[in-house]
């Protein structure tokens, strides 16, 4: 097995690790939880812990059956001396336990001694089920996480084959009342978007989510990428604030009406739920920057580095190098970063191997983290947060490595032959300036292609992008080998992600509509996108809600989506859907959805331009997709106003694309968006309009 030794001593032993040498015993607080106004822990006791191994120097602990204690499910803090530099140095505090597998934010740590801040410092309740002196992790009511009827992973799609679906919990519905009602998005509102038998809970409601429906099936997806389902400290926004990075996201599991949070069984089940649909679950890490993270008071300066601009020559206060080789210093974002460059003074006990080396305390944390997810959720792939803010190639190669050998771990668990289980892992980075490095490296397997994004909006809009004409706009969105990638896979391709903020980044309906669009126009461009993006050469991913075009709602006060107000808190508003145009978009995106998940030839890099026409204003490209000897797939895409003279009614107009593939004997031509037969006669000649992508395979 993949080791990880401090997961292995928290089955019998109450365990605070603390690399930092000195100071006084940590303090295990621990007791029931019980129900008042305010919540209280009631049976409370005091258990010192000691450091009596000498082969793991920084590891404190106290056996779980020394306690005294009767089995049950129980609450508690480790009290410790403060260091983080904001509070006052050296005071008693009581932290969350940082490798808490479940935190209860209805029940927060003590009263803060004079100097602290309650509103920031005060800390959730860890929770853990004690029974037979071992410990277990458990929601607060005693459900847990399980995987009774999981498939085989082999069953899951490989990478070239995936689309994926990247869902913020932030939702909306106005539900015809036309006002607008926001709320969480919990782990059983997602289960209901998958699961036919599951109802939802927050927004049970809205249609989509109705019994007998699976509506992510119905869109074709087969990946799920929720945005960040560990513990946020905030009130659930989109998630990248990470404060308890072992636990999933405690409201996340609290749908209203429930008496408390049962994150862990749910979030189980959705991932449960996936497999059986045939759609693989990403987690999003966030592991630049935490807020709130116990670490922040147990051990400060081995685990974090304070502002970079007053110490700008520490090791740890730059950013990776870009793309162009620049540096910069990193940006937490209001949260404080963590280290990953400079190790501890001494030797210390390593949580990972259990030996005692001197390394890095915050990758070790980060990689317990991994274990942890990949084990007890069985995650299949993985997006990572701000890479060049993460700022250490060496510890985000670790990291993936590591994910791939607990992914092969389960893949081999299955009984299944290891050659396989490469194509259906994926570890993606988030670094918009495409240092190629951290592929060429083997550090990621692959990145995001915001240029995609910069490139396809420009197209649809008519224009260029920046530096290049208008033909290589469009190639090097259609083909990302372009750009430098190899593989297919190593590129994550989007119109629109989570990230909204900043030029031409808001939803594309929200930009067509400022470009002055509106109606059938502005419809066509979103088809249009959607085309490119699903027949690129690339992993599509796309933010949940432009299926539909859904629309920005949060904006500050200069008219953007900024920090000032909407981004990564305008939430999803699927009650949109009902609405007929959009609607229609939903049904042409899911034609192309399924498209891509299903025919070979966009599962292969091979992708070739068969003609391009600039001529009389004419701005039309026509590419193809797939090997020799494969059945192709052909995109006709007008970029312009032009329209065949008297295309929709005279049978004999025609737009002739040259070189059009062979017709096999037997075969025809099928136009997908349309769901329409092509008649041989028009093979290669059917007429064109404006702004729109057709898009043909063989019958």
């Amino acid at each position: 097995m993949v080791p990880a030794d401090l997961l292995r001593r928290r089955e019998t032993h109450f365990t605070l690790w603390r690399p930092q040498a000195g100071g006084k015993p940590p303090v295990l607080a621990i007791g029931t939880f019980a129900a008042g106004n305010p919540n209280t822990l009631a049976n409370r006791r005091e258990f010192p812990l000691s450091m009596n191994d000498p082969t793991a120097p920084g590891l404190w602990m106290i056996p779980a059956a020394a306690l005294g204690l009767p089995d049950g499910i129980y609450h508690y803090w480790f009290q410790v001396e403060n260091t983080n530099p904001d509070d006052p140095a050296g005071t008693p505090i009581f932290c969350t336990d940082p490798f808490a597998t479940t935190v209860d934010w209805r029940l927060l740590s003590p009263a803060l001694p004079p100097g602290f801040h309650d509103e920031t410092d005060s800390q959730p309740a860890s929770v853990i089920r004690l029974q037979g002196g071992v410990l277990t992790a458990v929601d607060p009511g005693g459900e847990s996480a399980s995987f009774p009827n999981d498939p085989r992973p082999d069953t899951l799609p490989t990478n070239n084959q995936l689309v994926i679906y990247e869902l913020p919990t932030a939702w909306t519905t106005t539900q015809g009342t036309g006002t607008s009602e926001r709320g969480v998005g919990t782990f059983k509102d997602v289960l209901a978007l998958v699961d036919e038998a599951a109802a939802g809970a927050n927004f049970g409601g809205l249609d989509l989510l109705a019994l007998g429906r699976s509506y992510l099936t119905e869109l074709g997806v087969n990946a799920l990428e929720l945005l960040p389902p560990a513990d946020s400290f905030f009130k659930r926004a989109w998630g990248y604030d990470t404060s308890h990075y072992l636990a999933p996201d405690w409201e996340l599991g609290f749908p209203d009406g429930q008496a408390a949070s049962t994150s862990n069984a749910d979030l189980a089940a959705l991932v449960q739920s996936c497999h059986g649909h045939g759609i693989r679950f990403f987690i999003d890490v966030v592991m630049a920057f935490g807020r709130n993270e116990a670490y922040q008071w147990i051990d400060f300066d081995d685990f974090y580095i304070a502002d970079p601009s007053t110490v700008p020559t520490d090791p740890d206060a730059l950013t990776s190098r870009r793309g162009d080789g620049s540096q910069t210093l990193r940006n937490g974002f209001g949260s404080t970063l963590f280290r990953y460059t400079r190790s501890t003074a001494q030797p210390f006990y390593d949580p990972i191997s259990g030996g005692t080396q001197q390394e890095v305390p915050a990758r070790a944390l980060m990689y317990t983290y991994l274990t942890r997810w990949m084990r007890d959720f069985r995650a299949d792939g993985i997006r990572m947060d701000s890479v060049e803010n993460v700022a250490n190639w060496d510890f985000v190669g670790g990291y993936k490595d590591r994910g791939r050998a607990l992914w092969k771990e389960r893949w081999e668990a299955a009984g299944l032959d290891p050659g396989g289980a490469d194509a259906r892992f994926l570890v993606v980075g988030e670094e918009l300036s495409l240092p190629l490095g951290l592929l060429t490296q083997g550090r990621l397997d692959a990145l995001w292609n915001d240029g995609f994004r910069a490139r396809v909006r420009a197209a649809v809009l008519g224009e260029s992008n920046d530096g290049e004409n208008f033909e290589f706009t469009v190639r090097n969105a259609i083909d990302c080998r372009n750009l430098g990638f190899e593989d297919l896979a190593e590129s994550v391709n989007y119109i629109t992600s989570h990230d909204l903020e900043g030029f031409r980044k808001e939803r594309l309906f929200t930009m067509l509509q400022r470009a002055g669009f509106t109606g059938l126009d502005l419809q066509k461009r979103v088809q249009l996108a959607f085309v490119c993006l699903l027949t690129a050469n690339g992993i599509p991913m796309f933010l949940a809600g432009e299926e539909f075009a859904d629309q920005n709602d949060l904006f500050d006060s200069n008219g953007n989506v900024s920090e000032a107000g909407g981004k990564e808190m305008d939430p999803v508003d699927f009650s949109r859907l009902q609405e007929p145009a959009r609607h229609s978009i939903f049904a042409y995106v899911a034609r192309l959805v399924h498209l891509r998940t299903t025919h070979p030839a966009l599962a292969v890099n091979d992708t070739d331009f068969l003609h391009v026409d600039f001529d009389a204003g004419k701005r039309v490209m026509v590419w193809k997709r797939g090997m020799a000897g494969q059945d192709p797939v052909v995109v006709v895409a007008n970029f312009s106003d032009y329209a065949t003279p008297n295309g929709l009614s005279d049978p004999q107009a025609e737009y002739v694309v040259p070189n059009w593939p062979a017709t096999p004997p037997g075969r025809q031509w099928r136009e997908v968006t349309q769901q329409r037969d092509v008649l041989p006669a028009q093979t290669g000649r059917e007429p064109i309009f404006p702004w729109e992508g057709k898009v043909y395979t063989l019958a």
